[in-house]
């Protein structure tokens, strides 16, 4: 039972994101590269991952903090006091290469006032169905599993 009221303002979600983005990475030394987005922020991928993430790590986890902007934008706006918000990530991935994630399974973990089972299951849906841009952003092939559990 969604409650029109508190859904305004979601058709304007994410408007005044750039249409471009740039970033830069640097190789320092054997597999390890220092990355670096438009803003600033530095953090290291490592084909070795002795130093910093394997680049699929950081894909993976980028798909879970899109959508948990998404979810907690969504759930605000829906005027839930939330308390907790953790995501889950596990990925299978193609043994051969190209080595492209084949299954992904999240599992959002929230506890908060007001928080329902319709409020989180229309937050989760509106993420995944239509803005998630790192979702959006993969193969169409890739069969994501969605789960959550409001936690007391």
């Amino acid at each position: 039972m969604a409650e029109p009221e508190t859904l305004e303002g979601m058709e304007t979600y994410k408007k005044n994101v750039a249409p471009a983005l740039k970033g830069t990475v640097t190789w320092k030394e054997k597999l390890l590269f220092e990355a670096r987005t438009q803003v600033g922020y530095d953090f290291e991928m490592d084909g070795n991952i002795q130093w910093g993430c394997a680049p699929t790590e950081s894909l993976l986890l980028s798909l879970g903090g899109c959508m948990g902007i998404d979810v907690v934008s969504f759930l605000k706006k829906m005027r839930v006091e939330l308390t907790a918000c953790k995501i889950e990530l596990e990925a299978e991935r193609n043994p051969t290469p190209p080595q492209f994630f084949t299954t992904v399974t999240i599992k959002l973990r929230a506890s908060g006032k007001g928080l329902t089972e319709n409020k989180m299951q229309r937050a989760v849906s509106l993420s995944h169905d239509k803005y998630c841009s790192v979702y959006h952003t993969l193969r169409k092939d890739l069969k994501v599993n969605v789960e959550y559990l409001i936690e007391e």
